[in-house]
């Protein structure tokens, strides 16, 4: 009789029990685990079971959103823009004052109960105007921004996705714009405007500021058409208005989202520059380039005035350029 085999698997009809689980060995061989070193390799190895349930896959949205949740950074930077944006909606809500309301005898002293800012040059108070100053600068901000954003997106993104004559006719304009020295431009600008609101500073930062968006979408929508779900859609036969609305820009807008944000607070920067220099916003309006501007020639008597909105404005811009930094490693992955 032929001796058995050690090497070979003895053969049990029955089959493995209810407390066994075989799982290979890559050696060509089996062996046996009890099912709880199976499941506890399992958990090891991060392999779920056959009835475990199954972690769905995020988007990239959803896995910047999670990103973000836990960047400190982020969540600091948003609260104090969340702040700023009440304050410039509602600004009674801390400061019960009128900004536009004097007294001369009361010019350039200092801190006093009530008045924790002190008074400027004209006896107005400086917490009172700081705080309503903040209403025109997010203004300016957050619509020049907007503005600056849908018109640049809007360009950019069809000279991309479309090429030809108007990709080079809209490179050639940019270029163009792109000569132009915001400040010297303002000041030619603006100087012929007498208008006291905002929407001036608003069109100028546009009209300025859409050729850097316009060449920030080109570029994406460039890079998000030659994917291959994009050509897959167009051999299916999608039109090009679908493959861009429903293919291209969701995939491109991410980068026009960071660089916009962190635009929003050099906005701000230059609302403050124009108006230092007399060409931005005009009095009555309350801004912090106003009050900066009167602030600057009495320096040395009377510091308070120049320190309170001039920190204020730093802060801002610093808020707007921290979201953006945060954003923007959120929505690249290589920066992770």
């Amino acid at each position: 009789m032929p001796e058995p085999d050690p090497e070979r698997a003895a053969y049990d009809p029955l089959g493995p029990g209810p407390h066994e689980s075989v799982a290979p060995t890559g050696q060509g061989g089996a062996m046996d685990l009890a099912l709880e070193e199976a499941e506890s390799l399992e958990k090891e190895l991060g392999t779920p079971g056959p009835a475990g349930p199954q972690e769905k896959a995020r988007s990239l949205w959803s896995d910047a959103w999670h990103q973000l949740r836990r960047n400190p950074v982020f969540i600091a930077s948003s609260l104090l823009i969340l702040f700023l944006v009440v304050i410039s909606i509602w600004p009674q809500l801390i400061a019960s004052g009128d900004p536009l309301q004097c007294d001369l005898s009361k010019s350039q002293q200092g801190s006093s109960p009530g008045h924790p800012f002190g008074y400027d040059t004209q006896g107005c108070d400086v917490y009172t105007r700081t705080v309503y100053g903040a209403r025109a600068s997010i203004t300016v901000g957050i619509c020049a921004t907007l503005g600056a954003a849908l018109l640049g997106s809007a360009l950019g993104g069809l000279a991309g996705f479309f090429g030809g004559w108007g990709d080079s006719l809209l490179s050639r304009v940019a270029d163009i714009f792109f000569g132009i020295p915001v400040v010297l431009g303002g000041l030619v600008f603006l100087s012929v405007v007498t208008s006291t609101t905002v929407w001036p500073v608003v069109g100028f930062i546009v009209l300025l500021g859409w050729p850097q968006l316009a060449r920030i979408a080109r570029g994406s929508v460039i890079t998000a058409k030659q994917n291959d779900y994009v050509q897959a859609a167009r051999a299916l036969g999608a039109g090009n208005a679908r493959m861009l609305l429903r293919h291209v820009a969701p995939n491109a807008i991410a980068p026009v989202i960071v660089v916009a944000t962190i635009a929003l607070g050099t906005y701000i920067a230059l609302e403050a520059t124009l108006s230092f220099l007399g060409v931005g916003l005009r009095p009555p309006t309350v801004s912090w380039g106003i009050d900066i501007s009167n602030a600057a020639s009495q320096i040395r008597n009377a510091p308070h005035m120049l320190l309170y909105p001039a920190g204020a404005l730093s802060v801002t811009v610093l808020a707007f350029i921290m979201l953006g930094d945060a954003v923007r490693d959120a929505l690249d992955p290589k920066l992770r």
